[in-house]
């Protein structure tokens, strides 16, 4: 198949997180095809990363199989192929896998493909991965960043936040404490806090996701929770320290993942950018110096429109040999 065709077939394989195996199964047959040795690594409940392989690699192409939810097949017009996973990061697969066979074919050996289930929800299989004994130098990660090389990626700090109060009649919520006012009342400071920026990373950016709580109308709340999520440009400690300031007593922050942020390796001769996300790159550390390439733009990933345009693709593939290449002469 040629990049095209692989990427609408990649994406009509639903692979939602934690639902990987059907897309892994594919990937080891078509890798086996073109030449790969190829490896299985459990990961959990039939969940298993897959490694393709061609000599002892020093150099090791990666990126997840996973997509955030819900399904959509893929459809394509002239310019653009959409569907879960278009940009993030079915179309990367594709085009690592055909870079790969390119490589392959031109005689070139001693690199690999590393694909991972798990990425959406915490980096599962990017964290058993690391686990494998190896000799990479580096590790070249594929997330959409329009096939500029990454310069760094921002930290991750999600958290779950638990509030608690004390329950009384709506008419005298004096007599109560309120949770979800509390909630409020510390949403509002995350909203207004001044939060650290850094020159190639930019400003600290957070979400909050989900607020829940309490029983019904006529009743103070005596709970709330708030899943909140950072993008962070300082270390994870730095920001645990900074939010339990921030909630003081009587609030509880739970840290779901973490990770803090990376700079990366870059090359002459390609663009580059600094990107807001969290990649499988920070719990690869043991895949060698990192880089950070892939076709598409995270602006379309996790949505109903995600797409990659063709011409992305192709050139991707072309990036990705080229790199190869360039990190087998470097030291």
């Amino acid at each position: 198949m040629d990049c095209i065709q692989l990427t609408r077939t990649l994406i009509d394989i639903p692979s939602v997180t934690g639902h990987e195996e059907k897309v892994g199964d594919f990937l080891k047959g078509y890798l086996r095809a073109a030449g790969f040795e190829i490896e299985s690594q459990p990961v959990a409940d039939g969940r298993f990363n897959v490694f393709a392989s061609c000599g002892v690699p020093e150099i090791v192409l990666s990126t997840h199989m996973d997509t955030v939810p819900p399904f959509f097949p893929s459809y394509e017009d002239e310019e653009r192929i959409y569907g879960r996973g278009a940009c993030d990061a079915k179309g990367i697969l594709a085009a690592q896998i055909c870079a790969g066979v390119r490589l392959l074919e031109e005689g070139e050996t001693n690199f690999a493909l590393l694909f991972v289930v798990g990425e959406e929800r915490g980096s599962e299989g990017a964290i058993a991965a690391n686990l494998i004994e190896n000799a990479s130098r580096f590790l070249v990660n594929g997330e959409p960043t329009d096939n500029c090389l990454a310069t760094g990626t921002k930290g991750v700090y999600r958290a779950e936040v638990k509030v608690q109060g004390h329950t009384a009649h709506a008419a005298y919520p004096e007599m109560g404490v309120s949770a979800i006012h509390r909630m409020i009342d510390f949403i509002q400071k995350l909203r207004t806090h001044d939060w650290p920026s850094d020159i190639a990373l930019g400003n600290t950016v957070y979400n909050t996701g989900t607020v829940k709580g309490g029983v019904t109308g006529n009743v103070v709340p005596d709970w709330a929770e708030a899943e909140i999520m950072f993008r962070t440009v300082e270390s994870v400690e730095k920001m645990s320290a900074r939010l339990k300031a921030l909630a003081g007593e009587g609030i509880e922050i739970l840290p779901l993942y973490t990770c803090d942020p990376v700079k990366l390796e870059t090359l002459p001769g390609f663009e580059t950018k600094a990107v807001s996300f969290a990649t499988d790159i920070s719990s690869l550390t043991h895949w060698g110096r990192p880089l950070l390439l892939g076709p598409g733009s995270i602006l379309h990933a996790h949505t109903a429109e995600e797409q990659i345009e063709k011409q992305q693709l192709l050139q991707a593939v072309e990036h990705y040999i080229t790199i190869v290449k360039a990190l087998k002469k470097s030291p």
